[in-house]
């Protein structure tokens, strides 16, 4: 592969973006290109250390639902009591993706990327040796908030890292590994507890993610920073160079890089971004604001709490569970109500799957609406499986799988994939952190209330209030519609409608 042209630090006209040498496909020394445009080893070792925050997520929040029975018996818990436990590392996600989120845009997205994984860890320990509820609280609201760091954190990286062309199936094909978290840690609870059927087993669940953990964040040392992210700082020297490092190739290609600062006038001055949380709501940004919030929290609403609690309406429902203080029992019951689980997440691996296959054929608009119908409709299916008094089994085993397959072809995908997608790279993490945090009040909300709303007006009535929240999912899908198939613009705003 050779470098065509002359030297472009020669020429200013030839000075590009960042974007542009990313998407830019390499040419053989005789000038043809080639067929396609592969990822370097760099984007690929980017997108692996990337996967790990929604893994750990799914793991650590749906693993919570299966060990909430051991739980709750070990430090004798209320009502109460049980939805803070519930909650806790859903509050802290809600606050981590506002407050450290947003850090990404002041001290970059690789400094942020490592002290989230960091604080995840540290805290994870914490919780294996919790003695106390109070310390449960803290420790699970600890993780929280190093998962909601990661929201916007490990979109970005991974957007801002890889060509604009199929960007949208390498972020959700990361971002499925939520639901192979989901999967393990209910797989996860199961095998532990087969092998070891004690009322602490619990702790040796959250401890089975303490080395993987630590491996996560000595490889994220070794990754080159947002070349995009230093641009918009004004440190085109060093975004010049990470982004050498970034498109590191045999033989490499471009051999030299000359970026453009889209912030300098032409009078040679350079205009400051404004980075504050009240541009999100401008006339600039406002639409892209609430595209990307308030459909993620109506979704969020149903998908925490279908999440969360599958094993505890499955307990009840088939009739696997009781008030008991008798380990052994105990222990069978969860046992019983994980695998029940595990099956059902596997149709979260399905959707997301045919998420990544489809993202940049048909949009993420039309997915979006789509999955929020299917959802609908599959929480339909479980609420009339509980007419009567009794329980039709088959049917709410087909809503709960319809349920889980189309959350993560449309809304759980895509309204992640969207926030990161919406925003200029200056308020690229407060604009993305923002919307998974104010999602965030929705899935805490459902956390909190569904022990104690599950007790007070039963399965069904929760079942209807999460069909309503779905069918306003859609609608404001559509209210607010911005399509950003193979776009990633500095300016949120010229994101094409459709």
């Amino acid at each position: 592969m050779n470098e065509i042209g002359s030297n472009p630090a020669a020429n200013l006209s030839n000075r590009r973006t960042v974007q542009d040498y990313i998407d830019e496909i390499p040419m053989w020394p005789d000038g043809t290109k080639l067929h396609s445009l592969p990822l370097t080893g760099m984007q690929w070792r980017i997108w692996a250390l990337a996967i790990a925050g929604k893994f750990f997520e799914g793991l650590v929040v749906f693993m919570t639902g299966v060990a909430l029975p051991l739980i709750k018996v070990t430090f004798g818990l209320q009502a109460t009591q049980l939805s803070f436990v519930t909650a806790a590392s859903l509050f802290g996600i809600l606050i981590g993706a506002t407050v450290l989120g947003r850090m990404a845009d002041v001290f970059g997205r690789k400094t942020m990327f490592i002290a989230e994984m960091v604080l995840f860890t540290i805290f994870l320990v914490a919780l294996t040796l919790a003695q106390s509820f109070l310390m449960l609280v803290v420790c699970l609201f600890g993780i929280g908030l190093a998962l909601g760091c990661d929201y916007p954190t490990a979109h970005m990286v991974i957007s801002e890292a890889v060509p604009s062309r199929g960007r949208g199936g390498l972020v959700l094909s990361a971002f499925a590994f939520q639901a192979v978290g989901a999967i393990c840690g209910a797989g996860l609870g199961y095998i532990i507890l087969s092998f070891y059927p004690q009322l602490d087993a619990w702790r040796w669940m959250f401890a089975a993610a303490i080395l993987p953990a630590i491996a996560v964040i000595s490889g994220r040392f070794f990754i080159c920073d947002s070349a995009q992210w230093l641009v918009s700082r004004g440190r085109i020297k060093e975004a010049e160079a990470e982004t050498h490092k970034l498109l590191k190739r045999e033989p490499q290609y471009p051999k030299s890089v000359v970026l453009h600062d889209p912030h300098v006038t032409e009078h040679g001055r350079r205009e400051e971004p404004k980075i504050h949380m009240s541009v999100l709501f401008d006339k600039d940004h406002r639409r892209a604001t609430y595209l990307a919030s308030i459909p993620w929290f109506l979704q969020d609403l149903s998908t925490y709490g279908i999440g969360i609690f599958t094993p505890v309406i499955l307990a009840l429902t088939i009739g696997a569970a009781g008030v008991t203080n008798d380990v052994p029992s105990l222990v069978h019951k969860v046992l019983l109500s994980a695998k029940g689980t595990a099956m059902l997440d596997v149709l979260l691996i399905l959707g997301i799957l045919s998420a990544i296959l489809l993202v940049e054929r048909a949009g993420r608009i039309k997915l979006q609406i789509i999955g929020f119908f299917g959802c609908a409709a599959g929480l339909g299916l479980a609420a009339l499986s509980l007419v009567g008094g009794g329980t039709d089994m088959p049917l709410l085993f087909a809503g709960f799988m319809l349920f889980n397959f189309m959350t993560n072809l449309g809304p759980n995908a895509q309204t992640y994939l969207l926030a990161g997608e919406v925003f200029p790279t200056a308020i690229r993490g407060y604009g993305a952190g923002f919307a998974a945090s104010f999602a965030k009040i929705g899935a805490v909300a459902t956390a909190f209330l569904f022990p104690i709303l599950l007790k007070a007006i039963g399965t069904q009535a929760l079942l209807i209030g999460l069909i309503i929240a779905s069918l306003l999912g859609a609608a404001a899908t559509w209210v607010f519609r911005l399509e950003t198939r193979g776009v990633l613009k500095d300016v949120a705003h010229t994101a094409p409608q459709i």
